[in-house]
């Protein structure tokens, strides 16, 4: 996907792992976990990466934000996006995903349906797949049709773990593994 040539880009340490964040002149443009499918790893590491600007006022804020909602005291983020490196369908896709309200979940059939794409849910789920800021624009949301947590480039430990902290999945032990330890304690 081509981003802004703008863009820069922090790293923060959170109980999910490490998070990249990449902001342009218009607003946050990603944040990705380490490890997390689909993330651009020649702009985030290596000779052509985006230069660091820890310093960088939406990365600040946005680091902020995020930090608060995964210590339960933010449910809803007041972020500029700047998601211009999307098509113009996976726009789409992404401006639905966040219209989905903290701690309600839809299906990946229901989101198809919602676009205007009933019969492209596996192109939607490509979409949501590639959603370059996770968990602010909320992908973790979707779940298949009989409930399943299916489906996140993150992992499904951490999707299970941002449902749970969001009061959209039980917070039972034995449904799915938390992600981990710290992780588990931190959003217990």
């Amino acid at each position: 996907m081509p981003y802004p040539a703008d863009t820069v880009q922090s790293r923060i340490t959170t109980a999910l792992g490490d998070v990249r964040l990449a902001a342009s002149a218009r607003g946050l443009v990603g944040l990705w976990f380490d490890g997390q499918r689909h993330q651009p790893l020649a702009a985030l590491d290596g000779p052509a990466a985006w230069p660091q600007a820890p310093g960088h006022p939406v990365l600040v804020e946005a680091a902020r934000q995020f930090s608060d909602y995964l210590a339960g005291r933010r449910v809803r983020f007041d972020l500029p996006l700047d998601l211009g490196s999307g098509t113009p369908f996976q726009q789409a896709v992404w401006e639905a995903l966040c219209g989905i309200a903290p701690g309600a979940t839809v299906s990946y059939a229901a989101l198809s349906r919602q676009v205007g794409r009933p019969l492209a849910v596996r192109a939607v789920g490509a979409a949501v797949g590639r959603n370059p800021v996770s968990v602010i624009v909320p992908c973790h949301r979707v779940i298949g049709s009989g409930g399943a947590l299916t489906g996140y480039a993150g992992g499904l430990e951490r999707k299970a773990a941002l449902l749970r902290l969001e009061g959209a999945l039980a917070s039972r032990t034995d449904a799915l593994p938390l992600f981990a330890p710290a992780a588990a304690k931190a959003l217990a």
